[in-house]
């Protein structure tokens, strides 16, 4: 008897049948049996059934006679079924990997519930994935198994069968049955929630909801929708034949109420002709289940009470005045949004026409992000030793918090940003600021950039128009231009911006100052970043940082991180920083993209302001082509290279050098790899040790802990002479090749 028989409905899904399949037969868990439905599938579904069937003894292909339509098709694969639980998968959706063995895990560590319910994510066509929105009802929070009546919230969450995992002898116990028509989940999913002695939530992610651009049968114009009624019919039947169920006939007939709503205002689902007609049978059915006692939000109350009334035409009229209501709502915000943005750019130029204000500095690190980075470390050395300077920070609201209290957090767009934007001498960033910036006589800017590049950037980029996006060359030139001084961790980095950002600035060959911060932290302060983030204590703790792909439109694991910490063990954690894209060709680059997992070994800290934090917190890295692997190597800890898709990243990004013949740490090529890399140690012996030292040497010549004081006195001070740097002064230089195209590689 296998754990899990997984019941695949299939009519006219042949172009998507095999990713379905595969993303069963790719589990980590085996434990499972498969019941391909072929519906008497006029296309390829039969022979793609038959074909799996073959090669794999756990998939069983049944062919139906005739088209039955969903609700029989799943009943046929439920008389099949012998699995200690059932899961339904449309033909059409996949699992995620590891969904198995995360709903096993549950399963095992709530005792076995009559229903498991887990989350899905809509997948688009263009990639786009989305999770669910109301996927806060699936908190794993109180008893770890309850009944419907204890959390009657899972009601609000979308009333499918495919997002559950039933146990068969409940199903069977209880006749549950799939019936004919288009909304045949609806009879299925309520009785079982309301009859189930016990019930599990899963706060993960376990399937992948394809949402099709045409063909899917809720989307299809047709008096078929009329069936919804006919279900509504069955679900009110069960509780009357209960009587204890009938507590829940409010919330069923206000869900009810809803669900006609949303038939009744879908465009692409009932004829013109039959509208009336559904109208007329949604206020007969209303007027037969009508049982008050739910609450219904105010917007929704005149709409069910002009349903019940069977007011029609007041309710489309009411649906009109909303529907002008709220396009006026949005034409009123673009013209209150464009009347502010001429006060602020007639504040702006105003402001221009005072004088500069020689004690202020401002600061910006990741696109208006959080006080972190070289900004914010020259910022906190200049109130040290600049005490007459009054320093302002530009950040989000939502990161006003991070700034520190000497410093005045300056939202951006607002009149004090552009003040401070005009009058302040000093204008720090490791970015762009506004294109609309009118550098000053007398006004100083300072590039920190961040970190030593690997990936091609600014007008490097010219010949590479996936990594270059939409960027806007003559602006960046532009932007370039107003720098005074540019920030350089190590010659190479200076050969490279010189020639990236091609302008009259000053380079200031003076280390790295967000790396400070590693000389100054002690065992005590790890151990309480450490605490902060949740690490155990014992545990070695890596730190998983990928960058953005630029080649792919939607940012995709390159890793299975959840694979990985099994093999691990439990002496592991790891930090996950999923990369974030802070702007495509802008200045030092950018990252992308947020994956999610519920393993207790995997934290995720992709939210973090400070990488430099996360790093002291870690054991090891685990990177492919972050700018980050150049400052942690100041720690003198193991770096791991995965390199997988090394290829395919040169040919769209491009590099400066050939990181695998040069890297921090040892390289895996492949997932595989990197899994016997870390099985055998390999990441932290000797060879390891060498590697790193070698790029250290190279890379980071300055990093002493004072790169932000060399800084602070040369810009801020006007010192220039008798600014110590360690040596060797001039280290050995990578070499940085031009290839035929114009973009430097190799070396």
């Amino acid at each position: 008897m296998p754990r899990f028989s997984v019941i695949v409905p299939a009519f006219r899904v042949q172009a998507y049948l095999h990713a379905c399949l595969d993303s069963v037969l790719s589990q980590s868990f085996k434990d499972y049996e498969i019941i391909v439905v072929d519906d008497c599938s006029p296309d390829a579904c039969g022979p793609i059934a038959d074909e799996y069937a073959r090669r794999d003894p756990r998939v069983t292909a049944l062919h139906l006679p005739d088209n039955a339509g969903l609700g029989p098709a799943r009943n046929a694969g439920l008389e099949r079924a012998s699995g200690d639980y059932l899961l339904f998968l449309d033909g059409d959706d996949t699992l995620l990997p590891e969904a198995l063995q995360t709903i096993a895990d549950r399963l095992g560590a709530t005792g076995d519930p009559d229903v498991l319910m887990y989350d899905y994510a809509r997948t688009y066509w263009s990639g786009r994935s989305v999770r669910n929105v109301l996927a806060d009802r699936l908190a794993e929070r109180g008893p770890d198994t309850f009944r419907l009546a204890d959390r009657p919230e899972l009601l609000q969450l979308l009333m499918v069968v495919w997002n559950k995992a039933y146990r068969r002898a409940f199903v069977e116990a209880e006749g549950f049955t799939f019936p004919p028509g288009y909304y045949e989940d609806t009879p299925w999913t309520y009785p079982v929630l309301m009859s189930a002695g016990s019930i599990a939530v899963l706060d993960a992610v376990c399937v992948s909801y394809r949402q099709r651009r045409r063909g899917n049968i809720l989307s299809t114009t047709s008096e078929k929708h009329f069936d919804i009624f006919q279900q509504y019919d069955r679900v009110f039947a069960f509780v009357d034949a209960r009587p204890e169920l009938a507590v829940w006939r409010p919330v069923l007939f206000r869900r009810m109420l809803d669900h006609f709503a949303a038939v009744y205002a879908s465009r692409d689902r009932l004829p013109h002709p039959s509208r009336a007609a559904f109208f007329r049978r949604a206020t007969a059915s209303c007027r037969r289940y009508r049982t008050p006692g739910a609450s219904v939000p105010r917007r929704a109350q005149l709409r069910h009470g002009l349903m019940r009334l069977g007011a029609r035409r007041t309710y489309r009229a009411l649906a009109a005045s909303r529907r002008i209501g709220d396009g006026l709502r949005r034409r009123g915000a673009a013209l209150r949004a464009a009347v502010r943005g001429a006060a602020l750019q007639a504040h702006y130029r105003v402001q221009l026409r005072l004088p500069l204000r020689a004690r202020d500095a401002v600061f910006a690190a990741d696109g208006g992000g959080a006080y972190a980075g070289s900004p914010a470390a020259i910022e906190a050395k200049a109130r040290e030793l600049v005490p007459a300077v009054r320093t302002a920070w530009i950040c989000r609201p939502a990161d006003a918090h991070t700034v520190p209290p000497a410093a005045r957090a300056l939202a951006p767009g607002s009149f004090a940003y552009w003040s401070a934007l005009a009058r302040s001498t000093y204008l720090v960033n490791d970015g762009a600021f506004d294109r609309r910036l009118v550098k000053r006589r007398g006004q100083i800017v300072l590039q920190t950039h961040r970190g030593t590049p690997l990936a091609t950037i600014g007008t490097d980029l010219l010949d590479r128009p996936a990594a270059a996006g939409n960027t806007d060359f003559e602006q960046l030139l532009r932007s370039v231009d107003t720098w005074d001084f540019a920030l350089s961790a190590n010659p190479y980095s200076t050969l490279v911006r010189e020639r990236a950002y091609p302008s009259a600035y000053t380079t200031l060959e003076y280390g790295d100052p967000r790396t400070d911060v590693y000389r100054r932290t002690g065992p005590a302060d790890v151990v309480r970043l450490r605490e902060v983030l949740g690490i155990p204590a014992g545990t070695t703790a890596l730190l998983y940082a990928p960058t953005h792909r630029d080649y792919r439109r939607v940012q995709r694991p390159a890793l299975d991180l959840e694979q990985l910490i099994r093999v691990l063990g439990s002496q592991f954690v790891i930090l996950e920083r999923a990369p974030r894209r802070a702007g495509r060709a802008a200045v030092g680059g950018g990252s992308g993209g947020r994956t999610r997992t519920s393993h207790p070994g995997i934290i995720d800290v992709t939210g973090h302001p400070s990488p430099e934090a996360l790093a002291l917190a870690s054991d090891a890295l685990i990177t492919d082509y972050a700018s980050l692997m150049f400052d942690y190597v100041n720690l003198d800890r193991p770096v791991v290279l995965h390199l997988g898709d090394i290829e395919a990243y040169e040919a769209a990004r491009g590099t400066y050098f050939d990181i695998t013949s040069f890297p921090p740490g040892v390289v895996a090529r492949s997932q595989d790899e990197l899994f016997d890399i870390f099985a055998s140690d390999h990441w932290r012996g000797s060879r390891s040790a060498e590697l790193r030292a070698a790029f250290r040497a190279r890379f980071c010549p300055y990093d002493d802990g004072n790169a932000a004081e060399r800084v602070v006195r040369r810009v801020f001070l006007g010192e220039t002479d008798g600014l110590p740097l360690p040596a060797p002064a001039r280290p050995e230089i990578l070499q940085v090749r031009q290839d035929p195209a114009g973009a430097r590689v190799g070396g």
